[in-house]
């Protein structure tokens, strides 16, 4: 079945690219409405966005969307993660300023107050995107991949030579409470040296250690470290959950990302939906699919506490 939230919720933080303080609320949304984003700082133009690939008109650093009358909503793939990872399906979202809070520069703080708020089922059945041909995209080294699998899985794989992070590599079969157990803390990362460059172009203007694993060569600034030993290779896996929630639906079938990003995430979505055959919409099924968090894992529990 298709899910919203049972109330409302609401967030407080800065942009991570823009600097600026941010206030967002995601509310329960009707059946078959999806996930939509609301300018409420609009009102002279049309301000509701629809998260949906075909909107996303920039990927540097993060993944914007915006609508026909060029109203934009900024970093939009932390609460996008969020909301998938829970089984949401729809929602509204409105904030009062172009960017999404980063918060603490992962899901963890938008997971934890969904599984607070709670979770209800609608009356309408849901349905999932399956994967029924190999798609790739390929830039250089990066390469992005969709492969027909009987489950919805991420295979990513990332490489920053010369620092800490090295080569990191994981597999993760996405079904169930998957998301809020594994990659829901796992913070975007950036490399120290970096910085200056990125507030030059006027972006990470927001950005501290409170909200970001910072690598300095063979360190991290962060006095307490990763929160896992492979949080990096898995804060780009949180990324592709929320680039892939742009599709409306779940995935079956395998994402692999090598080097990819919020780009070559988008521009496989393009290719999938526009390769003929590659790609069939059937009834989410209990039987094929079941995207709600579970109520017994033990960090599950952890996150609704807070």
């Amino acid at each position: 079945m298709q899910h919203t939230l049972k109330n409302d919720m609401t967030f407080v933080g800065i942009g991570l690219h823009s600097g600026r303080p941010v206030r967002l609320a995601v509310r329960p949304a009707v059946v078959d409405s999806g996930i939509q984003f609301v300018r409420t700082d609009i009102s002279d133009q049309p301000n509701f966005v629809a998260a949906h690939w075909r909107n996303v008109f920039d990927t540097k650093l993060s993944t914007n969307i915006r609508n026909d009358s060029g109203v934009t909503v900024s970093t939009i793939e932390h609460i996008m993660a969020a909301l998938v990872g829970c089984g949401i399906t729809n929602a509204t979202i409105e904030v009062d300023g172009p960017e999404v809070p980063i918060m603490d520069g992962s899901s963890r703080q938008f997971v934890g107050k969904i599984l607070r708020t709670g979770i209800v089922a609608q009356a309408a059945m849901g349905f999932v995107w399956v994967v029924r041909r190999t798609v790739t995209v390929q830039d250089g080294l990066a390469l992005a991949e969709f492969t027909p699998v009987d489950r919805i899985e991420i295979d990513y794989s990332i490489t920053f030579e010369n620092t800490i992070v090295g080569t990191q590599s994981a597999r993760l079969d996405m079904r169930g409470d998957t998301f809020a157990n594994e990659l829901a803390d796992c913070r975007t990362f950036c490399r120290n040296a970096d910085v200056d460059a990125m507030k030059g172009a006027g972006l990470a203007l927001g950005g501290s250690m409170d909200n970001a694993l910072v690598i300095d060569g063979d360190h991290y600034l962060n006095p307490e470290g990763p929160r896992r030993v492979d949080e990096c290779v898995r804060h780009k896996m949180l990324d592709a959950v929320g680039d892939l929630a742009l599709a409306g639906a779940p995935i079956l079938g395998r994402y692999r990302g090598v080097r990819a990003g919020h780009r070559m995430t988008n521009l496989l979505l393009r290719k999938l939906f526009e390769t003929d055959g590659a790609v069939a919409k059937i009834p989410a099924t209990q039987t094929i699919l079941s995207v709600l968090p579970g109520t017994t894992a033990q960090e599950t529990d952890l996150l609704r506490a807070g």
